[in-house]
């Protein structure tokens, strides 16, 4: 039928079809064009025609995905009601929107702003093979990295709260604001926690400069715990992808 035959173009959960492959490419293409004229403040009459080739090449891609739909969700009709509304559908129709009031001025109140955009990017996962098998890799372990997490986000509750209490709201030495709100603690505990400390929140105290220790110490285990598992996991994945394509 026609419609397996887009499908399998346009899904990439199929083997050994090269006009899907270069469907992929030219998809991957497309999402990369429409972000470059973000990365210029000026807008050329150039990037009004990259717009509107590649917001029509993703109106297309909308439309057979959802038109083969039924064949994805497995649902029967319930399937072309269900499948606006899945996560990657989502993502196509924000990347759409930005691009609508090219089309017909009427559709000005849809212009959400530059930024919005950038959700193009997030259609690359659907067209990469490396990028989804990383997500694979986050979706096996995500008990353990959900547990590192919680673990991060307790610490910094925690971190922060004694740094807010521990330290004065204002800089004895040069009358400066320090830590005004605990928000300011939040957000010192957490570039802390990271090892990145930018030095525009520093504690006076000694034993804010204790905590301020201990804190960085305790980032670098954070950072490692699930750098370990997922680069384990993604070796095992990677395994895996390489056995099943020597198969075919």
């Amino acid at each position: 039928m026609i419609r397996e035959k887009i499908y399998n173009l346009i899904n990439r959960d199929r083997k050994g079809m090269w006009a899907s492959r270069i469907y992929d490419w030219y998809m991957l293409v497309m999402i990369i064009a429409s972000i470059v004229p973000l990365m210029f403040v000026e807008d050329y009459p150039f990037f009004r025609i990259i717009e509107i080739v590649t917001v029509t090449a993703f109106i297309i891609d909308y439309a057979l995905r959802w038109f083969t739909s039924d064949i994805q969700l497995k649902r029967g009709w319930v399937s072309y009601l269900v499948y606006p509304f899945t996560p990657m559908a989502i993502i196509d129709l924000l990347s759409i929107l930005p691009g609508l009031n090219l089309i017909s001025p009427e559709f000005k109140l849809l212009r959400l702003t530059r930024l919005l955009k950038i959700v193009r990017l997030l259609k690359i996962f659907r067209y990469s093979d490396k990028i989804s098998m990383f997500l694979r890799v986050l979706q096996k372990e995500r008990q353990v990295l959900l547990s590192v997490l919680m673990l991060a986000l307790f610490y910094i509750f925690i971190t922060a709260l004694i740094m807010f209490n521990a330290e004065p709201h204002i800089n004895p030495n040069t009358g400066a604001e320090t830590f005004h709100s605990f928000f300011d603690a939040l957000y010192w505990a957490t570039v802390t926690l990271t090892t990145v400390g930018y030095g525009d929140l520093c504690p006076v105290t000694d034993i804010g400069r204790v905590v301020s220790m201990f804190s960085s110490l305790f980032g670098v285990a954070i950072i490692a715990l699930p750098s370990g598992v997922i680069t384990a996991s993604y070796l095992d994945e990677l395994r895996e992808y390489k056995k099943e394509h020597r198969s075919h």
